[in-house]
This record gives structure tokens, C-alpha cells and sequence, in this order.
């Protein structure tokens, strides 16, 4: 056992119930991974993840960036955050309740383990956060553990503490990324480590000057290569397009995400130099004065005109696409301006630019779409055409449901052929099924860009250089 520091799972173990010895309210991780459970059930205790409830509580997707060699409890030898490792792998998210103040450093180090320059790493990536108060366990959580949380949030231990004097305890509960390795964190408070973020090894490939569109005073129009994030991820804001791409043009001050892409998608970003121009820039995506034009490369012919679908209100892919309108579901308006037939890439393309096999029936003749977004739905076009039985050469999660649906007609609660349901708990567990017919997340890059961007109509426009799929 650790100086100041007990795991949950001690806890449990011995029926230790001080206040002043608990260190790791949660050691969770995920169950996923068979074959490293068996190293992991001894000492650590796993939620499964299912509910936005539980999600706090839950692992999430991440890689490990370690070396592989022998295992200490089953995890792998911790040694730097760099170089990146060229594929992510199972994740890994520390929850820790704090039993002595000092530097948060130091404390992670000793609870977790881990060395020194490793954290630092960490922190630097903003993979550590932490709340004044530890939040509220997951549904699944057993009754121990309930108590454990109950006994770092009882009234008579926060009414000592006077950081959280005059907050509520929701307000004393929201999390803050850690941005100091000497930051001192006080008894009580929560941490939330990542140790293994989400990477972006596609970061360290590109030749990031050639990639910017334009520098003007108030902003910088990138053109973002597939497999990355723009402004970085929960995890992980190092390995970011608005980081190398500070870095490429010698900026003193970072600049600042003013709309986001997907990570599989490349094309027109526009990134701000200022705070007053990220907020100008919000305020003109607010009044709907920027344009986007995107090509999107589908695997099927796409009608020309206005597309009209219904998008469920919850955030978490896939996204569920209606063609009827459903109360309480998102408007989804897209004009398809022209529809050309081309070439599928070839396999020099394919493997460089890492386009998924998703088992596709035919792969010879593609169609480039050229699209004006009317709304800006998160993976719009892509759960759209994808209901029009056109998703995206290499969309590894919305390709699968329609090839799903093209050999079972009516397995779509929502599409053309849908079925008519004798109860809510039948059309509950045919969504259910449904979503579970979509793949994974693309690991680089889907056949869609953001070939142009506008605004103030048409006095800023910038245009993309010619998509992955037209390289040779």
C-alpha cells in the first residue's frame, strides 16, 4: 500500500472505512479486453460503460503509448507519451479520490505508480483532470463503493474544506483540466487520469506549412488532413491541428478551433489568431452567413437536389437517421449539386490514405458528390447518404449498417422498408439491433472533404487542394 493513498478495491478487500486513508475511489478499466482482464481483476474495479449516466465512470477509447514489454500487473512498462505509437490500443482512465494535498505530480506518481516524466507527459497532453468534489457513481456501482463515495461527500467532511465554501455541490463537482505538473491539489479532491490517450500519429507525417490555405489577421484557413482532430480530443490536445499548425507558422499564441470536422474527414478549417475573432467567427456560424461545400465520394449515385432526413437528438455515433419526421429529432438538410461518376480509388490510394475494406459489394465505379451542408449535424452527410444507400467509400461505421440493411430489408427501424412494431419494447430492441449493425469509427480516412468554405457572402472564400481520392 502506498503513503497516503488506498485503492477502492483495498478497501473492499480489508473493510476500511477511514476517511483519511482513501486514495482510489475508482480504479476503473475497461472489460472489453479479454485477454488482459485475467491481470487486472485482482486489482482494480471495472464499471461497464452503457448509460450517459455511467459514462464519467466508464474507460474510453484510447492507446497506449508505451513499449510492450513484460507487463507489471498487466499493464506494459510506462516510459514517455513520444515518439507515438502507430495504432491505438485498449484504454485505461484512473478515477482517485485525493487523501493528502501536495503537487499533483507527485500524488499521481505515487497512486498510480507511474514515473515521473510520464505524468508530466500526461498533463502536458491535458490527459488529467480534476473537480473539487468527486461525482456522483454510476447506476452500476455496488454498495460499497457507494459508501466510499458517500464517505468523501459527506456533509461533515465538506463543510472543513474551504475551497468548496459558497459552491453548490454540482458546482464544487465540474471537472477542470490540470495544466501544471506543480499544481496543488488538496485532500479530497478528484482526479480523472487518462493514461492512455487517444492518438494521432498521422500528426507527425504531414508537412503541416503546405497545408495552409491562408494567414490573414485574425485567422488562418487550414486544410486539415484526414486522421486528425482539430482542435484535439477530452484526452489529448497536444496532438492537434491547431497545435502543429501554430508551430508551422512560428505563432507565439495558439490558435483557437472556431468550428469542428470530423477526424476522418480533411478539407477547409478556419482556426483563430484571437479570442475576439473566435467569438466574431461563432457569431457568423450562429447567423448562418458561413457556406460549406463539401465533395463526398459515395459508393452509390445520389438523387441531385434537397435531401430530408430527421437526426435522434442524442450525442453519442451512430447517428440514427429518420425519413419520416419524428418529434423531437434534428432536421437534417443537404442540396446534392452534382453527382459525377468516377473511378473507385486503386490500391496504391487506398493503403496509403488507410481506406477501409468494409465489404463493399462492388468496387469499381464511385460517385463524387459535390454538397451544399444547409444544417451542420455532427456526421451528417454521412449518416445521410448512408440512408440513401450511398455511404462513403471507406465510412467504416455507417458502410456496415447499409450493407446490413441491403441483405435484410427492414432490419432499419427507421428506413424505407421499415416494419411495424406490436409494442415500444420490440421497436426498443430493434434499435437496439440496429446499432449495432454500424462499425467502428475510421481510423484515417473516409471518401469526404470540406472543399470550400465561405463567408460574408462570398468576401472570404477558400477552397481545399483536390481530395485524397483524385491523388495519384
Amino acid at each position: 500500500m502506498k503513503t497516503g493513498s488506498l485503492s477502492l478495491a483495498s478497501i473492499l478487500a480489508n473493510g476500511c472505512r477511514s476517511s483519511s486513508s482513501r486514495v482510489a475511489l475508482l480504479r476503473s478499466l475497461s472489460t472489453t479486453h479479454a485477454a488482459l482482464s485475467k491481470h487486472y481483476n485482482k486489482h482494480v474495479v471495472a464499471f461497464s460503460s452503457g448509460s450517459s449516466q455511467s459514462k464519467l465512470f466508464a474507460c474510453e477509447s484510447s492507446s497506449p503509448d508505451v513499449t510492450h514489454n513484460a507487463p507489471v500487473k498487466g499493464y506494459p512498462d510506462y516510459h514517455r507519451l513520444l515518439p507515438c505509437p502507430s495504432q491505438n490500443g485498449p484504454p485505461r482512465v484512473e478515477h482517485l479520490v485525493v487523501s493528502e494535498g501536495g503537487p499533483v505530480l507527485e500524488f499521481i506518481c505515487k497512486a498510480l505508480d507511474l514515473p515521473p516524466l510520464f505524468v508530466a507527459d500526461l498533463i502536458h497532453f491535458g490527459a488529467v483532470y480534476y473537480a473539487l468534489v468527486c461525482p456522483q457513481p454510476p447506476p452500476s456501482a455496488t454498495p460499497e463503493q457507494i459508501r466510499a463515495f458517500e464517505e468523501v461527500t459527506a456533509p461533515s467532511v465538506l463543510k472543513k474544506r474551504v475551497s468548496i465554501k459558497g459552491k453548490t455541490i454540482r458546482e464544487a463537482q465540474k471537472t477542470f483540466r490540470i495544466t501544471r505538473v506543480d499544481q496543488f491539489i488538496e485532500a479530497g479532491t478528484y482526479l480523472r487520469v487518462h493514461v492512455h490517450p487517444k492518438r494521432f500519429p498521422r500528426c507527425y507525417e504531414i508537412d503541416w506549412k503546405s497545408r495552409i490555405i491562408a494567414v490573414a489577421e485574425s485567422y488562418v484557413v487550414l486544410d486539415k488532413p484526414a486522421g486528425t482532430s482539430v482542435g484535439g480530443t477530452t484526452d489529448n490536445i497536444e496532438e492537434s491541428c491547431a497545435t502543429f499548425a501554430t508551430r508551422a507558422l512560428g505563432l507565439t499564441t495558439p490558435l483557437m478551433t472556431t468550428h469542428q470536422i470530423d477526424n476522418c474527414t480533411e478539407g477547409c478549417v478556419v482556426l483563430a489568431r484571437t479570442k475576439e475573432y473566435c467569438s466574431v467567427f461563432h457569431g457568423k456560424i450562429r447567423e448562418k452567413k458561413v457556406k460549406k461545400l463539401y465533395l463526398a465520394l459515395a459508393t452509390a449515385p445520389v438523387p441531385i437536389g434537397i435531401i430530408t432526413h430527421y437526426m435522434r437528438p442524442i450525442n453519442m455515433a451512430p447517428r440514427l437517421i429518420s425519413e419520416d419526421f419524428i418529434k423531437g429529432w434534428c432536421m437534417c438538410l443537404l442540396e446534392v449539386l452534382e453527382c459525377t461518376e468516377v473511378p473507385w480509388p486503386n490500391a496504391v490510394i487506398e493503403k496509403k490514405y488507410y481506406i477501409e475494406d468494409c465489404g463493399w459489394p462492388s468496387k469499381h465505379i464511385a460517385y463524387e458528390c459535390k454538397i451544399n451542408l444547409l444544417t451542420g449535424r455532427t456526421h451528417q452527410i454521412r449518416a445521410q447518404l448512408a440512408a440513401c444507400g450511398a455511404p462513403l467509400v471507406g465510412d467504416s461505421m455507417y458502410m456496415p449498417a447499409t450493407i446490413a440493411e441491403m441483405t435484410s430489408p427492414g432490419l432499419n427501424p427507421f428506413g424505407k422498408c421499415k416494419k411495424d412494431y406490436t409494442s415500444e419494447t420490440d421497436k426498443a430492441m430493434a434499435v437496439t439491433e440496429w446499432i449495432a449493425q454500424h462499425g467502428k469509427e475510421p481510423t484515417v480516412a473516409i471518401g469526404l472533404q470540406a472543399s470550400q468554405i465561405s463567408w460574408d457572402d462570398g468576401e472570404h472564400m477558400y477552397e481545399a487542394r483536390s481530395p485524397w481520392w483524385r491523388c495519384e
